[in-house]
């Protein structure tokens, strides 16, 4: 059983870890300093670097939440630890 748990929380915490690296990407990375290169892109008018900033971050963040549900859901079957 401790095998098991040790398992299960190995593949918990990379899980967190995969999804806080794109989080990072997305929000630091584009949205702060990859911000001028991609300023010369447009995208409804708005530079590319902007949209990052104020709305891509967000939304990538909402996702990983709902990816995060999905697949901690799978792990927990996996491992028969659901509630």
């Amino acid at each position: 059983m401790t095998k098991d748990l040790k398992e299960y929380w190995g593949k918990n915490v990379r899980i967190m870890v995969i999804l806080l690296a794109i989080w990072a990407v997305v929000s630091y990375g584009l949205g702060i300093i990859l911000v001028v290169p991609l300023n010369s892109i447009k995208i409804g008018g708005f530079p590319l670097g902007f949209w990052f900033a104020q709305q891509g971050a967000i939304m990538v963040f909402v996702a990983l939440i709902f990816i995060y549900c999905k697949l901690m859901r799978n792990l927990d079957r996996e491992y028969d630890v659901e509630e």
